[in-house]
């Protein structure tokens, strides 16, 4: 049996920096919502499709908008979660840090984009804040965090830790896991135990080009991560982590639906429905995991569906 857990980070942005108040109502509204011409396609259209194969998904929601718009839009995704009987975790951009009219820290000014650009002292601050924000929400008891954008470092974990999160869902060999200063030169493939907590690292696979990829819904063809499940499972791999996003079902301009992760997004929920006795599909509460030994190789998928993916992509972005 292999633990499975269908993240998605849940965030709001006014695409751009300017003018926020008056843009955030229609933001709010594209990301959660995500309406378009055929349907809406957002935050309640996900959970929709999740329940209707009997599949919990990991919302990592991130809080610190609201200390520039207020709680009651936290509070309104906070409900649709509960209500639709998802899990809460935790999940921040510091780049809302320096927007809110109250200084969340002592001096802080301009953006900083990573969790990682912070201190230990001023991440165990900002992982507090973020998590009393959520269960001020009615967010409930937080097991886990992501870090905004995988940026993490040691002292990520350490303030995590802190706050007592005995769950990290922040470490990406494909983007800044290798840098992050967690096990030097060596790629976190799996379960890690840092300072107390585990890191449960995104699942990332090699796919003949030279480069690691990360499972997420908008870079991987169905096929791909039908394929990486099984190896997974067939190599006694303790865990496997999917990316997804609250937007991620609607096309760049957020106009309409993209129809090709949407096909992707139902195919795999229904592939991890009929084979519940081989994928079981969980959140952290209630985890026992250990560390693992020595970190294995990455999964690999063969060139020909990386090709087929290359393909998928290049029609997506006809209709972007």
């Amino acid at each position: 049996m292999l633990d499975v857990f269908f993240t998605v980070d849940v965030e709001v942005w006014c695409d751009g920096w300017n003018n926020l108040d008056a843009e955030f109502p229609n933001a709010f509204q594209q990301y959660v919502y995500g309406p378009t011409a055929k349907g809406n396609y957002g935050l309640p259209y996900q959970i929709d499709v999740l329940n209707a194969h009997g599949i919990k998904g990991v919302f990592f929601v991130e809080p610190l908008f609201a200390t520039r718009f207020g709680t009651d839009p936290l509070k309104e995704i906070v409900g649709l979660l509960r209500d639709g009987e998802q899990d809460v975790e935790l999940h921040l951009h510091t780049e809302w840090v320096d927007e809110s009219p109250v200084p969340l820290l002592i001096g802080t000014q301009g953006k900083r984009q990573y969790m990682r650009d912070f201190s230990l002292a001023e991440q165990t601050t900002l992982i507090a804040l973020g998590a009393k924000l959520l269960k001020d929400a009615a967010g409930g008891q937080i097991t886990a965090f992501r870090a905004g954008s995988f940026g993490l470092n040691l002292d990520t974990l350490r303030a995590t830790g802190a706050n007592g999160i005995p769950f990290s869902s922040s470490y990406n060999a494909s983007m800044h896991g290798l840098d992050s200063g967690v096990m030097p030169g060596v790629a976190v493939i799996d379960t890690l135990e840092c300072d107390g907590i585990h890191e449960i690292p995104m699942t990332v696979f090699s796919d003949g080009t030279g480069s690691l990829r990360h499972a997420q819904l908008t870079a991987c063809s169905f096929k791909e991560m039908e394929g990486l499940l099984w190896q997974a499972l067939e190599m006694g791999r303790s865990n496997f982590v999917i990316l997804s996003h609250n937007f991620e079902l609607l096309n760049e301009a957020k106009t309409r639906p993209d129809d090709v992760v949407v096909q992707r997004f139902r195919q795999l929920c229904s592939f991890l429905d009929r084979n519940r006795d081989s994928f079981r599909v969980r959140g952290f509460q209630g985890l026992e995991t250990k560390a693992t030994v020595r970190q294995p190789d990455p999964l690999s998928s063969p060139i020909w569906r990386t090709g087929a993916r290359v393909l998928e992509q290049v029609y997506r972005r006809r209709y972007r």
